[in-house]
């Protein structure tokens, strides 16, 4: 008997076991994700108006667009309250900070949220009996592999539970607030975790270009003859070896405490995050490149910025009382007579770092002034070392007005940041290529010699140095002409503005249709057909582009996608414009590209009741993004899905895949298997 019974438990467990399994596994495989969860709360302001607040708790490592991205980016969040008697809003919804970042996919300013954030919107009652209001909010999310497409959430708020916003909540209210915090607290501690490892390697970035920077300055006229002359002084003035490596050592110690006293400046005045606000903004982008431009044309011999001498004057006198204060001085000595040649690589740095916001200019330059600092007190330490140095002469003025032609082209990204936010199309792809070859050609023939500039000594030969170093410019011009005409130019993407971003997407006057050949007209493409990513042949329909597969005898590869999904552009990008994966793209399947974030209105005699929240759906994109959710158990994009003409998968779907070899692998054995049927 008890054998019995324990048989009859062991067997429930094991299928109870097995249910968990099967419920574990249909959880993997359903790939729904609902990221962020809302929540709303009225404050009252007096006794006609309120704050209606909307609050989002993010899921670590996603994050939700702002209210206010530019044209042609992401999906924004955007509100909506029920239009009706009894209140009028006051002003627009107001929205957190965020945080802003120049997006290197959609070539634009773009603000979102990690973690959480907060919406207001004040509204004044006209009747004093109205209970509550509602509301919905259309948003969009994204993490580093996938987005999901636009979701909307009705909102609720009652008004007959508001809290006074002065801060005189009941303790219940209070503890209920405090609670709050420290949930949300305890959810956002991976995603803060990620966000510092992010900043810790942007700062790295920082202080090494900083640091090959100080190096680039050490190499001009104003800078590399002082070396000599400095280490000289330290060695002749001191009684012993000793004494002048340590003075020489304090003299090094001094031009740090210099420049990182310049950058806690600039991180004190404007506070880190003025400087990230500060460096995203349309006029300072235009300022900076107006700056830069003359920067530019200094190194170039036009002119010298210099500070006045009566500054340098002064510190020269300090610099004679001896002792550490004297040796401090003198390196602010060196600091104010380079200028002209340092002044312009500071504050290139400085903008540069601004941008990463928080410590960054502080970073920055202690890695400008460290491979300033270095050379003297190494040279003091091993005088020998001195007479290996080149001599001076006019190789430290072609490193200038290097400098200087460097200085140009990074000027027009700016000026082209500018333009994006502002969408003006001023200075499109081809512009801002062309203005590049022309500014890097002069350069490269700078420096084979047929370029003369106001400061150059007379040249009889160019050295193997200066020739090796214009032959590579001048590839690299070259390099970038193809991109007039379509080249993706992977070595400078970031650069120059995106692809969409200009006169012809395919180019200057060219138009290509599947590998190669000229495109005729719309006309000639099948019905419901066009030109998708790399002009692979694509559908938007999926009826279409299913009766077109039958026709053809090929397997459909469903592309559910969304314009404002930063990851599906990456993979277009990155994994589609590899040639072994577009050749399959372009003849070996049908390729139907359904955009779950198409705003476009269903026709009217198409109504379709959602059977997830039972709503009627609006926008094409809802219909795609329920048929992904209810068939294939996903709301995340980019998906991608193989099936034969039976709309049966070959292949188990996959979702972003930046790996090429592995993508192009799923691609061919879902071909393959397609073709064995």
């Amino acid at each position: 008997m008890i054998f019995k019974l324990s048989n009859r438990f062991f067997k429930r467990g094991v299928k109870f076991l097995l249910f968990l399994i099967l419920l574990v596994s249909a959880n993997v495989d359903a790939q729904i994700y609902d990221p962020v969860k809302w929540s709303t709360s009225v404050e009252k302001i007096s006794q006609t108006e309120f704050e209606l607040v909307t609050k989002a708790q993010i899921e670590p490592g996603w994050h939700l667009y702002s209210q206010k991205v530019p044209e042609n980016g992401p999906i924004p969040t955007s509100f909506s309250y029920e239009q009706g008697e009894g209140y009028e809003l006051i002003g627009e919804t107001q929205e957190d900070e965020g945080r802003t970042i120049n997006d290197p996919v959609f070539n634009m300013v773009i603000t979102f949220f990690e973690n959480q954030a907060e919406f207001r919107q004040r509204i004044k009652l006209t009747q004093e009996e109205l209970k509550s209001i509602k509301g919905e909010v259309a948003f969009m999310v994204c993490d580093d592999e996938r987005c999901l497409p636009p979701t909307y959430i009705d909102l609720n708020f009652d008004l007959s539970s508001s809290i006074a916003a002065t801060g005189s909540s009941t303790s219940e209210e209070i503890k209920k607030q405090e609670n709050q915090v420290s949930e949300g607290e305890t959810t956002s501690e991976t995603a803060i975790a990620d966000t510092r490892k992010q900043e810790k390697k942007g700062l790295w970035t920082i202080f090494i270009i900083a640091f090959f920077s100080g190096f680039a300055a050490l190499l001009t006229p104003c800078v590399f003859p002082m070396i000599p002359m400095t280490v000289s002084f330290f060695t002749k003035q001191s009684k012993t070896r000793a004494k002048g490596i340590k003075n020489a050592i304090i003299y090094g110690i001094s031009i740090i405490v210099i420049y990182l006293f310049l950058g806690g400046i600039v991180t004190w005045i404007f506070g880190a995050s003025a400087l990230n606000a500060l460096s995203t903004n349309v006029w300072f982008n235009v300022i900076f490149f107006i700056i830069l431009v003359i920067f530019a044309i200094s190194f170039l011999g036009a002119f010298e910025i210099m500070l006045p001498n009566s500054w340098a004057n002064k510190v020269d006198k300090q610099a004679d009382k001896g002792g550490l204060i004297g040796i401090f001085f003198m390196g602010l000595a060196l600091a104010i007579v380079s200028f002209s040649c340092t002044g312009p690589i500071v504050g290139t740095l400085l903008v540069e770092a601004a941008s990463k916001g928080g410590i960054a200019p502080f970073v920055g330059m202690f890695g400008f002034s460290l491979a300033l600092a270095l050379p003297f007190a190494l040279f003091a330490a091993f005088p020998g070392w001195l007479n290996s140095l080149p001599k001076s002469g006019g190789w430290l003025n072609t490193v200038k007005v290097v400098l200087g032609f460097l200085e140009l082209a990074l000027a027009f990204k700016f000026l082209s940041n500018a333009d994006l936010v502002l969408q003006l199309h001023w200075l499109e792809r081809e512009t801002f290529l062309a203005i590049w070859i022309t500014i890097f050609g002069a350069m490269a023939f700078y420096l084979f010699g047929k370029i003369k500039l106001p400061h150059d000594s007379p040249l009889d030969h160019i050295s193997v140095g200066r020739l090796s170093l214009g032959l590579v410019v001048m590839a690299f011009t070259i390099y970038m002409i193809p991109g007039l005409w379509g080249a993706p130019l992977q070595l400078i993407s970031g650069f120059p503005p995106a692809m969409n971003y200009s006169e012809s997407p395919y180019g200057v006057g060219y138009t290509k249709l599947g590998s190669g050949g000229t495109a005729n007209s719309e006309n000639d493409f099948p019905d419901g057909a066009h030109l998708g990513p790399h002009d692979i042949l694509a559908f938007t329909d999926y009826e279409k582009g299913l009766a077109y597969a039958k026709e053809v005898n090929k397997p459909v590869m469903i592309d559910f996608t969304g314009h404002a999904c930063v990851n599906c552009r990456k993979m277009e990008e990155r994994v589609w414009s590899d040639p072994a994966i577009l050749q399959i793209l372009k003849n070996d399947i049908v390729l139907i590209s359904l955009y779950v974030d198409d705003k476009r209105k269903l026709p009217e005699d198409e109504s379709i009741t959602s059977e997830i929240t039972g709503k009627e759906l609006k926008y094409i994109g809802q219909k795609w993004s329920e048929f992904q959710t209810l068939r294939y158990k996903a709301n995340a994009q980019p998906f991608y899905v193989l099936m034969d003409l039976e709309e049966r998968n070959l292949l188990d779907p996959v979702g972003y895949t930046p790996d090429i070899e592995e993508y192009k692998n799923w691609l061919k054995k879902g071909v393959k298997k397609f073709q064995e049927k």
